[in-house]
């Protein structure tokens, strides 16, 4: 068996998400079919992030053992002609040693969400970004991104419910939010995250920047260590998974 790593881009509107369900299209799914028919061979696709439903991906990392070694370049081109018209695509395919693991070699994963902050509703970017017609106040955000969320917390007012993670301590290396035209980018970069830990940081980003909560309104719900006292989950449309970091520097 030989080892490949593949990077993927994808729009996670008519998905499931990433991990193979019964009764639904996942791109895992896309993925691991289309490596079938190129190989002859039924694989699994390990990943180094799930995405949920609606969650789109500039440079998730997977690894995969196919039968026999292929050129790389025949590889990416070899799958992306099976995906056919599916919104999934190989950006890059490079064979590794068999000790690599997308998942568990992943030193740290980097997200971009996406706000839309403008009266009018977008077009081209229709499920890819949250329209929020409110001008947000982006220094407000800012100033509570870097004073509270950065470094080690427990972050169970940012945790879904249902998230299943034995700890909801984690450590966030990288909040950054800036102005790009009509958007607010935040980038949001550590190890690991809690379910929905970016989405639910976001929403309750955006209640200090609509002026809805101040900077001891976000304090108070983030000691709280309570789901209840946190702000909305953003929606999944403006969420990307865009990069990960590897200990050998082997990055996307």
């Amino acid at each position: 068996m030989v080892r490949y790593k593949l990077t993927l881009e994808y729009d996670g509107t008519p998905y499931c998400g990433f991990q193979r369900q019964d009764n639904a299209p996942s791109v895992q799914a896309a993925v691991e079919y289309a490596i079938a028919q190129f190989t002859q061979t039924e694989v699994t696709l390990h990943v180094a992030g799930r995405t949920d439903t609606g969650v789109h991906a500039l440079g998730q990392v997977c690894h995969v053992d196919l039968p026999k070694y292929y050129d790389s370049d025949r590889v990416l081109k070899g799958i992306n002609f099976y995906l056919d018209e599916h919104p999934v695509k190989v950006l890059v395919a490079q064979q590794v040693d068999e000790s690599f693991h997308a998942r568990f070699s992943a030193a740290t994963r980097e997200y971009l969400y996406r706000i839309l902050n403008r009266v009018a509703p977008p077009t081209v970017d229709l499920m890819r970004v949250w329209h929020v017609p409110k001008l947000l106040n982006i220094t407000a955000m800012q100033n509570v991104a870097r004073e509270q969320l950065l470094g080690t917390h427990d972050f169970t007012t940012f945790r879904a419910t249902q998230c299943q993670a034995q700890s909801s301590v984690r450590t966030l290396d990288v909040c950054d939010i800036e102005q790009v035209g009509d958007e607010i980018h935040f980038r949001l970069k550590a190890k690991s995250f809690l379910h929905h830990q970016v989405r639910n940081i976001v929403g309750s980003l955006s209640l200090v920047g609509s002026g809805t909560w101040n900077e001891q309104d976000f304090k108070d719900a983030f000691a709280a260590k309570d789901r209840t006292r946190g702000g909305p989950t953003a929606p999944a449309c403006g969420l990307y998974f865009i990069a990960v970091c590897y200990n050998d520097d082997l990055s996307t």
